[in-house]
């Protein structure tokens, strides 16, 4: 049997040759069909998908002819189970030596005995997949998913080589059933934005070339750029990514050879490749390191696609959909990046950083209680307790608790200077200056109205207020609105 390197012939008369012999098997296949031979017709339209793999219409009508035979009876022939025994041994065996053609031809082996089989259609879809034939892999998952439509797993594998062919609309159907069967994924819902980002971009791609042939051209080059050839011989030290995937081929079990490969993957940007690759590696080592990986690389992949979709906004104004498009974005990546500091701050409790990453999101989606208490634990890291007081001074503001809020400015106001951060150090004596004005403390507010203008002359209403101040010494404006700075 071909391994998961090897591929059918690739010289034309060799192909020429079986494809004109899945002609003769295809047309005694339907003269069969006439005369209600499923046994031959099955026969004849199994030899048209060995000889022609990719043939989606050769598998169509492999499959109708199995479910003829067995009456649509749904479960195939008499103890299917049981026979089915040593084929799923063998389906097995050739997954985990990467031998797909194997895979693929011990599964409809499997299928002639119950063509309804979910597992079976999957583990055809699945080799389809890693053999490049879209269609089938369309269609096998497909079939597992009409037979279990509650699976998670073909369902995933359903909405990926979906969205592989293009076929964004149906593939984020796909992933809206997973999230409303598993409202705890958060992948399956970030995967939904995915789709109609990617589908955005690529009509958006599909407008702005000038001809058929450029769209074309940027395929190729894309494939090329992109991809090695797995069929052809890499000679080892030539090619990293070759040299990986040999030592994968060698060691299935070495989680470190799918770590290196995605660390590869990921600094050139190949960022759905490398999720790929944690994926692989956390599953066969379950270190929660490459876990995290692989989570920080999804991120990477929701803030491309965002900065991505703004590009397409900022080119289509008037696009109410890439609007749309960019504010789902923007939530997603923000309920993602939530949920991802989250689980990691759990697994890590003394990184104060990480804490204070998780406050800014929290304090973006307007959750401040938790906002707080991660902040107040931040504050203990001299590298980063300005920040983290100015933004816990902020958090109190926005709950009302304006005297908390000035104790935080008050002790974060000292942790900046203008040559190092003058942004920071210009917004607390700002802030500073507004509680100290709405308290009627106007010496302590002109202080820091000063200090803001000598950094930052233009600095909002400084200017103004500071006037308003030294005009009406005993007039101050009391009811200042803290709420929006």
């Amino acid at each position: 049997m071909a391994s998961g390197d090897e591929d059918f012939p690739s010289s034309s008369g060799a192909n020429d040759n079986k494809r004109r012999i899945a002609g003769m098997c295809w047309k005694k296949g339907t003269d069969a069909m006439s005369k209600e031979n499923w046994d031959y017709c099955i026969e004849m339209f199994g030899q048209c998908c060995t000889l022609v793999p990719d043939n989606l219409v050769y598998r169509q009508m492999l499959r109708k002819s199995e479910y003829m035979k067995y009456k649509n009876n749904k479960s195939g022939a008499a103890m299917a189970s049981m026979r089915l025994m040593g084929t799923r041994g063998k389906v097995k065996k050739a997954k985990n030596g990467k031998n797909w053609t194997e895979m693929a031809v011990a599964a409809e082996e499997g299928l002639t005995v119950n063509p309804w089989d979910a597992q079976l259609n999957a583990d055809l879809g699945e080799a389809a997949r890693n053999l490049g034939f879209d269609d089938i892999a369309v269609f096998g998952y497909e079939m597992a998913v009409q037979s279990e439509p509650k699976n998670l797993e073909y369902l995933k594998g359903f909405a990926e080589v979906l969205a592989a062919k293009g076929e964004y609309d149906r593939s984020r159907s796909q992933w809206k059933k997973i999230y409303e069967l598993d409202p705890m994924d958060g992948h399956a819902r970030s995967m939904m934005t995915f789709t109609d980002t990617q589908k955005l971009i690529d009509r958006s791609k599909m407008e702005e070339a000038k001809t058929t042939r450029e769209v074309q051209q940027g395929y190729e080059e894309s494939v090329k750029g992109n991809k090695v050839n797995e069929n052809e011989v890499s000679t080892p030290g030539v090619s990293q990514e070759a040299d990986l995937k040999r030592m994968q081929r060698k060691d299935p079990a070495n989680k470190d050879n799918y770590q290196k490969l995605a660390d590869l993957y990921r600094k050139e940007g190949r960022l759905e490749e490398a999720l790929e690759q944690y994926t692989k590696a956390f599953e066969v080592s379950g270190d929660v390191v490459v876990r995290e990986q692989g989570e920080d690389t999804r991120l990477d992949m929701l803030r491309r696609n965002l900065g991505i979709a703004k590009e397409v906004a900022n080119k289509k104004p008037d696009d109410e959909k890439t609007r749309e498009n960019v504010v789902a974005l923007t939530k997603e990546l923000l309920a993602q990046e939530i949920e991802i500091f989250s689980r990691w701050s759990e697994r890590r409790p003394q990184d104060l950083r990480l804490k204070f990453e998780l406050a800014q999101r929290f304090m973006r989606d307007g959750k401040f209680p938790p906002a707080t208490q991660l902040l107040q634990q931040a504050a203990g890291d001299v590298r980063i307790e300005g920040p983290a007081l100015l933004a816990l001074g902020k958090c109190f503001l926005k709950m009302k608790q304006n005297s908390l809020a000035l104790r935080q400015f008050e002790k974060a106001v000292d942790r900046f200077n203008i040559a190092e951060s003058k942004d920071q150090y210009v917004e607390c004596h700002y802030l500073l200056a507004r509680l100290y004005e709405d308290a009627k403390d106007l010496d302590k507010a002109e202080s820091h109205y000063t200090e803001v203008l000598a950094a930052d002359y233009g600095y909002k209403d400084t200017s103004a207020r500071l006037e308003k101040i030294q005009r009406e010494r005993g007039g101050a404006d009391g009811n200042a609105d803290l709420g929006d700075v």
